[in-house]
């Protein structure tokens, strides 16, 4: 028998034992008050939550991630940070720290632990842990409910879509690009 999430819902679990949510809320909180980057923690908590397989942590965080001003570029990339280009050294640190930590298929190797130490102090290392298990133990504990995933954009709606029947769209074959889509050297 397989359980997609946890039996509880966030409220019954804080009903039944409120100090130990209590506890793994302020667990999620202390990095960034010691004053670890709220944009990377949001990328921890995102790519956490991406391999956790929760809708619902996933449309929270990017939602955290647009109010602080994360582009919906490097959003959209994080799932495959380590081919997008846009990831600092710093970035790229944290997501393989945190694919160790949530993945958990026999610890953390040496080259991610050198990677996260090379960019990273002690006490960086441990509030960034510390955020980690904060956001794999809400997944484990207190549950997520997918169909109720948040969507509190206020006004906005998706970008147009392009106009296929403009000349920049069409295509002589289904290989060949048009002269707007080739490299702008020509090529």
């Amino acid at each position: 028998m397989q359980m997609s999430h946890a039996r509880s819902e966030p409220k019954d679990y804080k009903a039944l034992a409120p100090e130990a949510y209590e506890i793994i809320q302020a667990l999620g909180h202390a990095a960034s008050k010691a004053g670890i980057d709220k944009q990377l923690l949001e990328l921890v908590k995102l790519r956490a939550s991406q391999i956790n397989g929760c809708a619902f942590c996933v449309q929270h965080h990017i939602l955290i991630a647009e109010k602080l001003g994360i582009s919906a570029d490097k959003l959209n990339l994080v799932v495959v940070w380590r081919e997008a280009p846009m990831f600092s050294s710093r970035e790229r640190a944290a997501l393989a720290w945190t694919e160790a930590l949530t993945v958990l298929t026999g610890g953390v190797n040496d080259e991610v632990y050198a990677q996260a130490r090379a960019e990273f102090s002690d006490r960086e290392l441990a509030y960034l842990s510390s955020a980690i298990a904060s956001i794999c133990n809400s997944k484990r504990t207190v549950g997520c409910r997918p169909e109720v995933a948040p969507t509190n954009r206020k006004n906005r709606s998706p970008p147009p879509l392009p106009d296929l029947a403009s000349e920049s769209c069409k295509f002589s074959s289904p290989w060949a690009f048009s002269s707007s889509m080739r490299d702008p050297s020509g090529k």
